[in-house]
């Protein structure tokens, strides 16, 4: 098996075993609230509420959310009235969030299946008004560089981007750890090789056994995020860094907020834990 991985034969045929395993499982979750986007037309996933005000209004939007895998999120774009296309490399995923749109009526949501780094190439570029990427997407990306220019290929001249992710610093903690220290151990900027991961489990609570448990994964340094963009033609928005994340990423470390995002127990501040990302791209 090829292990260089800027070449694509490795790591996505691993990553994307994982997560064609873990779509049905995670459609089932109560984690990621599918009755309830099922059961409430104007029910919106907790990832896209947290960030709805700084989003603001996207009615009419052509907008393209990369990474999408089973489309909770994507839906919610889709209720705050943009038109929205999700991409997803994983076939898995995209039957669960087309289904999802069945179910719930969202019949406008389109949803390609492609890696996120053949996106402009399959749906066209400079077409959007908006790419929207949520939390834990580009830890599955070798390189940072190539994504923003990506992003930038997709957008319009003015195009928005709106991410929201889990903090670098966050990723590079120790996880594993019984005690309150907060030990780096992995690495924070973007290296070469990945790192490499065999984890049985997953992010939300369900009773399933899995067989695909090896991934690889990257870390990129918010600098690094940045400066791709910059690079790319985009100017950079806004940037805010919360003291909360979606999941429980330090488990048995963190308690669960009113509005179901999770924080570190003991002395939240010390860690940025998530932010929030915009830039438009260039009219040159």
């Amino acid at each position: 098996m090829d292990q260089d991985p800027t070449d694509g034969r490795d790591y996505r045929a691993l990553n994307k075993a994982n997560w064609d395993e873990r779509a049905p499982a995670h459609a089932l979750s109560p984690g990621y609230a599918v009755e309830e986007l099922v059961a409430d037309p104007h029910f919106i996933s907790k990832v896209v509420r947290f960030d709805a005000s700084q989003l603001g209004d996207v009615h009419g939007l052509r907008t393209v959310h990369l990474q999408c895998h089973i489309g909770t999120d994507t839906i919610s774009l889709s209720r705050l009235g943009a038109r929205v296309t999700g991409l997803d490399f994983s076939s898995a995923s995209l039957k669960e969030a087309r289904r999802l749109a069945e179910r719930t009526g969202d019949d406008a949501v389109d949803f390609v299946e492609a890696d996120v780094y053949d996106a402009a190439d399959v749906l066209g570029r400079e077409r959007f008004d908006l790419v929207y990427t949520g939390i834990g997407a580009l830890c599955w990306l070798p390189s940072i560089g190539r994504w923003a220019q990506v992003v930038a290929a997709l957008l319009r001249p003015g195009g928005r981007l709106f991410i929201r992710e889990g903090h670098p610093m966050l990723w590079a903690l120790d996880d594993l750890r019984a005690d309150d220290l907060l030990v780096v151990e992995h690495p924070y900027f973007e290296r070469a090789e990945p790192s490499v991961w065999e984890d049985g489990g997953t992010d939300v609570q369900t009773d399933v056994t899995f067989s695909h448990t090896v991934t690889h994964e990257w870390n990129h340094g918010l600098g690094e995020i940045v400066t791709a963009l910059l690079d790319s033609s985009m100017e950079l928005t806004g940037l805010r860094e919360h003291d909360s994340v979606p999941w429980e990423a330090l488990p048995g470390r963190m308690e669960q907020l009113a509005n179901r995002e999770w924080r570190i127990k003991d002395r939240p501040w010390r860690v940025a834990h998530s932010y929030t990302l915009q830039a438009i791209k260039r009219d040159i």
